[in-house]
C-alpha cells in the first residue's frame, strides 16, 4: 500500500466515521497508529482485523504476503503501547505477538474465516506475525468520535447498522455453501458487534438515561421503553450467539442462523431509529 493511497485511506476513514469505499468498502478496518521503533514519532496505519472477545482484537502482519514484516509490526515490538481508531471509537491498546499453540488457533479462525490470509502465506518464507490487541480501559467514559451527545449517537448507531449490513451481506454471500465458513466468520462477527452493542447500551442505562430523566421528567415512557428493548436485543444476541455454537437445541445451519440474524436486525433497526426520533431533539 503507497504512501499516498495510505493517507487517502486514513482520511476517509476519519471523514466517515470509519466507512471507506473503494477496494475496503465491505472489509473491518481499523487505523493502527504505533511510535516508530527509532524516530519515537507517530505513525498511522490502516489494517484489517478478526475481534477476539473481552476487548481483544487481532491483527495481522501480512503485509500483502511481502518478504518481511511491515514497518507497524517493528514498531509495536518496541513500542507496545498503541492506539486504534475504530470508526466510533478511539482507545489505546496493549499489543502482544502471540506464539506456539495461541498463534495457531488465532490463524486458523483467520484463514477459516477469509482465506486470503493463507494465500499471503503461501506467497511468503516468513510466519506471518498475528498480534493481540487489549484494550486499555479508559479512566472515564469511551472516546467517541463526536462532538456532542447527540452526534455520538448517531456516530455509533451508524456503526451498529454498517455492522450489520456486513454481516447480512456475508450471509447473502454464503447462501447455500457448506456453512463451515460461515459459520466462523459469523462467530468472529458477533464478537465485534455484540460486544459493541452491549457497551453501547450499557452505557446509555448507566449515564445518558439518567441524564435525561432528570432533565426532561417527560421523556420517562420513552426511557422506559428503551431499557425494555435494551433488554430484549440483549436476549436476541444472546441467542443468535447460541444457534452459532449450535447449542440449546440449535443446530447452527445457515437456515437457523439466517433467520436469527434477521429476527435481530428487524428489532434493532427498529429500536435504534426510535431512539433517534425521541432522544436527539432533547440533546439539541
Amino acid at each position: 500500500m503507497s504512501t499516498d493511497f495510505q493517507a487517502r485511506v486514513i482520511e476517509e476513514f476519519r471523514a466517515h466515521n470509519g466507512r471507506v469505499g473503494g477496494p475496503f468498502e465491505h472489509a473491518r478496518l481499523i487505523l493502527l497508529t504505533t511510535t516508530g521503533a527509532r524516530s519515537g514519532a507517530p505513525h498511522t496505519t490502516p489494517v484489517g482485523y478478526l475481534a477476539d472477545g473481552d476487548g481483544r482484537i487481532l491483527v495481522i502482519a501480512s503485509a500483502g504476503g511481502a518478504p518481511r514484516n511491515p514497518a507497524w509490526f517493528h514498531n509495536l515490538l518496541a513500542h507496545p503501547r498503541v492506539t486504534v481508531e475504530s470508526g466510533a471509537f478511539t482507545y489505546e491498546a496493549d499489543a502482544t505477538v502471540l506464539t506456539g499453540e495461541e498463534r495457531a488457533r488465532a490463524w486458523a479462525r483467520a484463514v477459516e474465516s477469509d482465506d486470503g490470509w493463507a494465500e499471503y502465506q503461501r506467497t511468503t518464507d516468513r510466519q506471518i506475525p498475528v498480534v493481540a490487541l487489549q484494550e486499555v480501559p479508559p479512566d472515564g467514559p469511551p472516546r467517541i468520535n463526536a462532538a456532542s451527545p447527540g452526534e455520538a449517537i448517531k456516530v455509533v448507531h451508524d456503526a451498529i447498522r454498517r455492522e450489520l449490513a456486513l454481516i447480512r451481506r456475508e450471509l447473502a454471500a454464503e447462501s447455500g455453501t457448506g456453512g463451515t465458513a460461515l459459520g466462523a466468520q459469523l462467530r468472529v462477527n458477533c464478537l465485534t458487534f455484540c460486544q459493541g452493542l452491549h457497551h453501547h447500551h450499557t452505557g446509555e442505562d448507566l449515564a445518558l438515561f439518567p441524564f435525561l430523566a432528570d432533565r426532561h421528567p417527560e421523556a420517562a415512557p420513552a426511557l422506559a421503553r428503551l431499557r425494555a428493548e435494551h433488554d430484549r436485543i440483549a436476549e436476541l444476541v444472546e441467542r443468535l450467539s447460541t444457534v452459532l455454537k449450535g447449542g440449546d437445541g440449535g443446530t447452527g445451519t445457515p437456515e437457523e442462523i439466517r433467520a436469527e440474524v434477521e429476527r435481530l436486525t428487524a428489532e434493532l433497526e427498529a429500536h435504534l431509529t426510535y431512539e433517534e426520533d425521541q432522544l436527539l431533539p432533547l440533546l439539541g
